[in-house]
């Protein structure tokens, strides 16, 4: 079994690199979806915090690095035993796919054959943002840029794709890496 991480930076268009592969049957791993799981069932973010409300979580912890240290130390292990878990599940698989957001900073890039990075320039990602989440230009921006630089994970990632276009040249791009990583 192939293991192949998706990352990329806010905005940059994972969640529509997951329904391609989805639309394909390729087993997908969603840690934003494993986190949420962990977040309506958890004590300790409950007593952390006050709130199981993610988003109310988010505020706090965006400008609270101790806070966002001590959120990450219970979160990151619970979705690393759920990733081992469907890696387990999907194990007669060739290919499976995980979309972590996190990826690099969580640790998790050791678990992984090979990286995907999704891509899409900063002007596009922060309209994106604005749209989407319906945050102000400056908020948008601050979440952006509190991000490591896309650079420094592109470097690290086996795979670029780039997701400036439409739906039907995203996914054109997302078929020429899968033809690359079923030829491994």
């Amino acid at each position: 079994m192939l293991k192949v991480a998706l990352t990329g930076n806010i905005a940059s268009g994972k969640s529509s690199v997951v329904s391609i592969l989805k639309g394909l049957d390729f087993p997908v791993f969603e840690a934003d979806i494993a986190s949420s799981v962990i977040f309506k069932n958890s004590k300790e973010i409950y007593e952390l915090f006050g709130t199981n409300n993610q988003k109310e979580v988010a505020k706090t912890v965006f400008s609270d690095k101790i806070k966002l240290k001590q959120l990450e130390e219970i979160i990151h292990p619970k979705v690393k035993d759920m990733l081992f878990d469907f890696f387990g599940k999907n194990s007669s698989s060739n290919l499976v796919f995980a979309e972590i957001p996190l990826l690099f900073e969580a640790g998790f890039d050791k678990y992984f054959d090979k990286i995907i990075f999704i891509d899409a320039p900063y002007d596009l990602r922060l309209e994106r943002l604005i749209k989407r989440n319906n945050y102000t230009s400056e908020y948008a921006k601050l979440r952006i840029d509190s991000q490591i630089k896309p650079d420094d994970k592109i470097l690290k990632s086996d795979y670029l794709i780039i997701n400036d276009r439409d739906e039907d040249t995203l996914k054109k791009r997302v078929l020429e890496v899968i033809k690359s990583l079923e030829l491994l």
